[in-house]
């Protein structure tokens, strides 16, 4: 990396016209990558271990910001630890086979450590643009880690978007819902079911996080209703003591998709019953082929079920509005409820920030689906937008480092040849 004047010669005539919180450009002679999540921390250690510069940028204070700060306690991975595991460097033996999420969080921070990783935190990207004429991306943040704001702005050959799918929280809105009166949260906010005792509490989605903070109210004393708009795949996490992912993909090694998926289907019907009488209904497709062509994740039971059969948590449609105190449904069914628990998932923010690019759709996730969706002309890549995980980002992490290395040590071997021959003209006018 070196700082750079805002008169840089002829290469971006209107940097000099343009208003910043400060003079700071920064030339980075490798990529920038944006995120430091297992994304991004992984891209870096692959670059480390190329011996390619980088720098990380993250807006918040901490690597792995949405699960140090925006998960419930306790969560634990849903696949086992080596599904989980970044590139180089597998989980302590003594870890259990579905760490917690503070196991996580300290795997990660010891793989930072190792890799000699230095994200700079507290710094947000405002936006991201590429200039065709010189093949070079201009990347402008904001620090906020001092006592004043500080516009920065990076310049460089290739760009990282290590975000994430899940950047930012989706919030539906609700008719009636300011007028409603209790406690409104999302998940991501949720900690523990502990404030909530003798509570009845309104659970708006019945994903893995609907179900596992309906079971966590439920541990802790409250009265959970959770909502089911529409159908969803619930699969038992294990099976005859195997991790029922494990199962899968072992299976589609040999076998068609469509046939594991009836395989799994028939082993959750043997295991969890009919879940369509507990007014869970599944969809038509597939629980491995609607993962791969809608993204929708099947919940892995973990004891949330046993919970519905029992009548614990109550499996409520769909909302139609809220009112003082109450909610009415859409079946005219109305509870009364103290407070509400919005299980509603996140979005990616590429489109906030990353212009005028062919690698992302409206929707902020790749046009190309995996394994394909990685990489994109004039040096953006992306990773960790795959819907398929910790194991699917490691992956593209993986083919993302090695690709920036081998264009960054072809342009290194072609810029030395090129001052070689300049300091041999200089040489031969002595």
């Amino acid at each position: 990396m070196s700082s750079c004047c805002l008169n840089m010669p002829n290469m971006f005539p209107t940097l000099a016209s343009e208003a910043f919180l400060s003079s700071r450009c920064i030339w980075v002679n490798g990529p920038v990558i944006v995120g430091a999540g297992p994304s991004g921390l992984a891209v870096g250690a692959g670059l480390k271990n190329q011996g390619v510069p980088f720098i990380i940028l993250e807006r918040a204070n901490c690597i792995a910001s949405l699960w140090q700060n925006r998960t419930y306690d306790r969560l634990k991975l849903h696949l086992p630890k080596q599904f989980c595991q970044l590139p180089n460097f597998p989980f302590p033996e003594d870890i259990p086979e579905y760490p917690t999420k503070y196991q996580f969080i300290s795997y990660l921070e010891s793989y930072t450590k190792h890799f000699d990783i230095n994200p700079h935190f507290n710094e947000t990207v405002q936006s991201a643009n590429y200039n065709a004429t010189f093949g070079l991306w201009r990347v402008k943040t904001i620090a906020t880690g001092g006592p004043n704001p500080i516009g920065v702005e990076y310049i460089c050959r290739w760009l990282v978007v290590a975000t994430g799918e899940n950047a930012e929280k989706v919030v539906p809105e609700f008719e009636g819902l300011q007028d409603f009166g209790g406690h409104v949260t999302h998940a991501c906010d949720y900690k523990s079911g502990q404030s909530y005792s003798g509570e009845r509490v309104l659970v708006v989605g019945c994903g893995n996080s609907g179900m596992e903070v309906s079971l966590d109210l439920c541990n802790h004393n409250a009265n959970p209703s959770m909502v089911v708009r529409s159908s969803v795949h619930v699969l038992p996490r294990e099976v005859l003591g195997k991790s029922t992912f494990e199962l899968a993909v072992s299976m589609m090694k040999w076998l068609p998709l469509w046939l594991v998926d009836k395989i799994l289907l028939i082993l959750a019907h043997l295991i969890l019953g009919n879940t369509e009488k507990y007014g869970l209904k599944r969809p038509r497709v597939g629980p491995l082929e609607l993962k791969n062509t809608a993204g929708k994740t099947p919940v892995l039971d973990i004891g949330a079920f046993q919970k519905i059969r029992s009548g614990e948590i109550k499996i409520v449609p769909g909302i139609k509005k809220f009112s003082r105190g109450r909610v009415e449904l859409v079946n005219g069914e109305t509870l009364e409820i103290e407070s509400v628990i919005l299980a509603t998932g996140y979005r990616s923010n590429v489109p906030s920030w990353l212009k005028e690019n062919e690698l992302f759709s409206s929707e902020g996730v790749p046009k190309n689906p995996f394994p394909n969706g990685w990489k994109e002309k004039g040096g953006l890549y992306a990773v960790g937008f795959t819907r398929r995980g910790l194991s699917g980002a490691s992956l593209d992490a993986i083919s993302v480092a090695h690709d920036i290395a081998k264009s960054w040590k072809e342009e290194t071997k072609q810029k030395k040849k090129s001052m070689a021959a300049r300091h041999r003209r200089c040489i031969s006018h002595f």
